[in-house]
This record gives structure tokens, C-alpha cells and sequence, in this order.
């Protein structure tokens, strides 16, 4: 697993990826990756109804929304994890790749938790958020996101890594046009945040926070398909 919190190679990577030829090169391999029947079907309900719902076009609010989503995945794997673990104790092989799960899962969460209340408090500086759809739906999306995340894990840990691949995938998308379509004017607002400071990321301006975030979240997609298919 490529993400943890505190990861000077991770920081590094992320560093990297401002260039736009890193950028594409870690890309690019990926790109193309074409998920399973059933986390495809998933994965572009959930698209669908996020756009249906916030729109098309990417938002202060809507990534609110995307980030309270985005956590889910890495919650369950956890979960799972530990469900797994009390059959597969005795297993010493089994549960020590159960327990790197675990480990990255809570990294990841601790990542995606950072970006949701930083995310929040820039939305609530730009856009007012209406209760019922910026605080409930997200939730009852996150909600049905979690289990169906579990039960694709216990069932077939590829479907689940893949949906997560698909959502992320939508998420670096959707942050890599609120850069370009936004650039000058994130570039020229500061940003200030307790909670970045203790996480240990340290932007000055809201252009180089939200281009963090989108390289984390090609990190993140990446993972996903890296566990997959692991490096020999």
C-alpha cells in the first residue's frame, strides 16, 4: 500500500506530482484500466447520481460531499479486515496481510478525514449548504457506499478495490478541472488550517492545497488497482 499518513516517500510523491509529465506518467498506465461487470455498474450509479444531485461541475460543496464519501472505503476494508482476522487468525500468512489492510486502511481515512475538514471549512467561507442535501445525502451515501464496500470485500476483495478505483478516479477528475477552470483565483487566496498544520501539510495558497488533494486522490486510485495487481 502506497498511502500513510506521515509517509515522507508518500509527501514526496505527492510533491512530484505537480509536474504535469509525473503527473502523466503515473497516469497514464492506469487510465484505461477497465473494471468488473458489477463495480463498474456500481461505481457509475454512484457517479451518475452525485452529478444528478450537485451537478456536473465541480464545487466548494460538492467536494464536501465527494470527501464525506471518499473516507467510506478504507473504513470498511478495516472493518472487513478485522472480521476476516476472526477466522483467519491461525493463519499466519492470511493475517498478516489482513493486518497491513488494517494498517493502510487507517492511514487512508486520516488522509481523506483531512481533506473533509479543510474541504468544510473553505466551503463554508465560498457557499451556504442546505442541510438535506449537503449534509443527509451525503450521509446516506456514505452509508450505502460503506456496506456495499464490506460485503464486495468479503466477497471479492478485486470488486471492491475496483469500485473504490472508479470513484477515485471521478474525484482526481473532478479536482483537475476546479484547478484549471479556477486557477488564478486559488492562487491568490491564502489558506490557514489547525487541522493541516497537525497533519503536516503545509500549502499557501488554495491552489496548492486542492492540487495536493488531487494528487493524493490518484494516489489513492492507483493504490487500489496496485493491490490488485501487485508488483513482482
Amino acid at each position: 500500500m502506497e498511502l500513510t499518513r506521515g509517509n515522507e516517500d508518500l509527501e514526496r510523491l505527492n510533491q512530484e506530482l505537480n509536474d504535469p509529465e509525473t503527473l502523466r506518467a503515473y497516469r497514464e498506465p492506469l487510465d484505461a484500466y477497465r473494471p468488473s461487470f458489477l463495480p463498474r455498474i456500481l461505481g457509475s450509479w454512484l457517479v451518475f447520481c452525485g452529478n444528478l444531485i450537485y451537478g456536473e461541475k465541480p464545487t466548494y460543496l460538492k467536494f464536501r460531499a465527494v470527501e464525506v464519501i471518499a473516507r467510506v472505503p478504507y473504513h470498511s476494508w478495516a472493518s472487513s479486515a478485522y472480521t476476516l482476522l476472526t477466522l483467519f487468525y491461525s493463519d499466519e500468512g492470511k493475517a498478516l496481510k489482513l493486518s497491513n489492510l488494517a494498517r493502510y486502511a487507517r492511514f487512508a481515512q486520516d488522509n481523506e478525514t483531512m481533506h473533509v475538514i479543510v474541504i468544510s471549512q473553505l466551503a463554508r467561507q465560498e457557499e451556504r449548504a442546505g442541510f438535506f442535501r449537503h449534509t443527509l445525502i451525503p450521509m446516506l451515501f456514505a452509508f450505502f457506499y460503506f456496506w456495499w464496500s464490506y460485503v464486495l470485500y468479503l466477497a471479492n476483495p478485486r470488486y471492491s478495490y475496483e469500485l473504490n478505483y472508479m470513484f477515485e478516479n471521478h474525484a482526481f477528475e473532478q479536482y483537475s478541472r476546479f484547478l484549471e477552470e479556477n486557477k488564478e483565483a486559488l492562487s491568490h487566496k491564502p489558506i490557514e488550517s489547525a487541522f493541516l498544520n497537525w497533519y503536516g501539510r503545509h500549502p499557501r495558497t488554495q491552489y496548492e492545497f486542492f492540487q495536493s488533494v488531487r494528487n493524493d486522490e490518484i494516489i489513492h486510485r492507483n493504490s487500489s488497482i496496485h493491490e490488485i495487481t501487485p508488483k513482482a
